[in-house]
């Protein structure tokens, strides 16, 4: 185990240059065990954007106890970029799940059953 030391807070820049950071250091021992990044979606381009986006990381503490760190991050200026802590269950990690996904990337994931992966918009298209 590693000493692991993650922020909490938030900081924001004003469109002057002014900051305004409201970070707090959060120091634990504990392994990390897998991260991913979503970015944001930019709905006049039609596509990803890399100036938004959520990376979120999980740990294991010395305990044994699940952590996820996520930071809600923007390159623009005037929006802020935020970090917190989340207590989560081995369910949290997994289909259905609030970090599905980073389950996925960190083993706790399986595959889909067909009913799971089926759009509900699909089963519905030929009842029109």
């Amino acid at each position: 185990m590693a000493e692991i030391t993650v922020q909490v807070g938030s900081v924001v820049t004003a469109s002057g240059g002014a900051t305004q950071d409201n970070r707090r250091e959060v120091k634990f021992e504990g392994v990390e065990v897998a991260s991913r990044t979503e970015y944001g979606y930019d709905d006049k381009r039609g596509g990803i954007t890399d100036t938004r986006g959520v990376n979120e990381t999980l740990y294991r503490t010395e305990a044994g106890r699940l952590i996820v760190h996520v930071e809600d991050w923007s390159r623009w200026q005037g929006e802020p970029i935020s970090y917190s802590l989340h207590e989560v269950t081995e369910a949290d990690l997994q289909v259905g799940g609030r970090f599905e996904a980073l389950g996925h990337e960190a083993g706790y994931g399986r595959p889909l059953t067909l009913d799971e992966a089926i759009h509900k918009d699909d089963a519905n298209a030929d009842q029109d």
